[in-house]
């Protein structure tokens, strides 16, 4: 275990098995125990962005999408119904279309509704409500998490902690539905892993957590955090896993991700909940899954002799 996974944040994570299987998705519950794969795999609702934006595919195919791939847990991103989340009648149907298809709702990715770390904290308190919808709505299809963005403005440490304090807001009204909120890499001081890490320590609740993403460690132009180092320390606090082929190179230059290297490092955290497959070239959107599920599935069954007998 690296140096800056602390044992203490480690069996940090490992108690929040007491707040409940739904708390972390039931992500360390031991495999050899269970019977189940040593993790599963789900498909984020990005990897169809085109067809969805064009109108080829309609929000409520996406579980039996995944279903077809053979995959089996759904990861929704809210731009693809963002004017439906308090449509009990439509929320009903997505979940009815998902259970009748055997995937499981993983989560929601939210986005556009506001900077939870936003100078201003009139306007950190409207985004902090603005997420109080999805939160309701992952509770209504089954998730046990929503994804949201770290975005802020003003030095690191001020960032720090303005998104703390978003966060802070926000997961008082998801933990009275039992659902958890998590940070993602996702641009800007959040592929900065250090300063997220800060963002976990300063927040300090069971139910705020990270989704690490592969790759997504550019933190702008000029910037990269290394994949492999930055997945490590989000792991820390992993309620989820975004998987991505690619990652990028100090220079910004597109290079191919170790997935053995990562699941590796994924396992050691102790997680073992769903990964989800986040890519689709454009125009070949299911040939791009298909080819990621058949890598995870490839190491998956590498690795589980050594991972279900330790």
């Amino acid at each position: 275990m690296p140096d800056f996974l602390s044992r203490r944040s480690f069996l940090k994570k490992s108690s929040l098995l007491a707040v409940g299987a739904s708390a972390v998705g039931g992500t360390l519950r031991a495999a050899s125990v269970t019977n189940e794969p040593l993790f599963k795999i789900s498909l984020a609702e990005w990897s169809l962005n085109g067809p969805l934006f064009a109108g080829r595919i309609n929000h409520l195919e996406f579980p039996r999408i995944a279903a077809d791939l053979g995959i089996d847990g759904v990861e929704y991103v809210n731009q693809f119904f963002m004017d439906r989340a308090e449509d009990r009648a439509y929320l009903r149907e997505m979940k009815k279309r998902a259970d009748g298809e055997g995937v499981r709702s993983v989560l929601i990715m939210c986005d556009r509704e506001g900077r939870l770390g936003d100078p201003d904290e009139a306007a950190r308190i409207e985004a902090v409500e603005n997420h109080y919808k999805w939160v309701e709505a992952a509770k209504s299809l089954g998730c046990h998490s929503i994804r949201v963005n770290g975005y802020s403005e003003g030095s690191y440490e001020e960032q720090v902690r303005l998104v703390a304090d978003g966060f802070s807001r926000l997961v008082e009204f998801a933990d009275d539905h039992d659902i958890n909120v998590m940070i993602e890499n996702h641009g800007g001081f959040s592929s900065n892993a250090n300063w997220v890490v800060d963002v976990m320590e300063t927040a300090d609740h069971p139910r705020i957590g990270t989704l690490p993403d592969f790759g997504n460690f550019r933190i702008d132009d000029d910037e990269t955090y290394d994949s492999y180092r930055g997945t490590e320390q989000m792991m820390a606090f992993a309620k989820g896993v975004s998987v991505k082929p690619m990652g990028y190179d100090a220079d910004g230059t597109r290079h191919e991700l170790d997935l053995h290297r990562m699941m590796r490092i994924v396992l050691d955290a102790g997680y073992r909940g769903f990964c989800g497959i986040e890519y689709g070239p454009d125009d070949a959107e299911i040939d791009g899954i298909k080819e990621l599920r058949d890598a995870l599935v490839a190491v998956r069954d590498d690795l589980s002799p050594a991972y279900l007998s330790s």
